[in-house]
């Protein structure tokens, strides 16, 4: 499995809207991509313009190819896009251990 980790700024004054497209972005777009296994998104404390998404595939291939060269993303660009202050800082990382509970 593989861990994508996107680190999203906004413009300052949109969170509510953004936390909004962002949820629903997630629930009926790209949760329809080949491989998608969940999401988790957080809200900075200290940066409130600041959000981590992080989103479980199955492959790096179901992510960079499958979502991302289909056409799935361009409906989720199409509602998390508008907010962005810059391009998100986008990475993938693989499991290496994980607590018990």
């Amino acid at each position: 499995m593989i861990l994508e980790v996107a680190d999203i700024r906004i413009r300052p004054g949109e969170q509510a809207a953004f936390d909004e497209a962002i949820v629903r972005g997630l629930t009926t777009v790209a949760s329809r991509a080949k491989g998608f296994r969940g999401w988790k998104v957080n809200q900075g404390v200290e940066s409130p313009e600041r959000y981590l998404l992080q989103i479980f595939w199955d492959t790096l291939e179901d992510h960079t190819v499958g979502f991302r060269q289909g056409p799935l993303f361009a409906e989720w660009r199409a509602i998390v896009g508008p907010f962005f202050a810059q391009p998100p800082q986008v990475e993938h990382f693989a499991l290496v251990g994980k607590s018990p509970a």
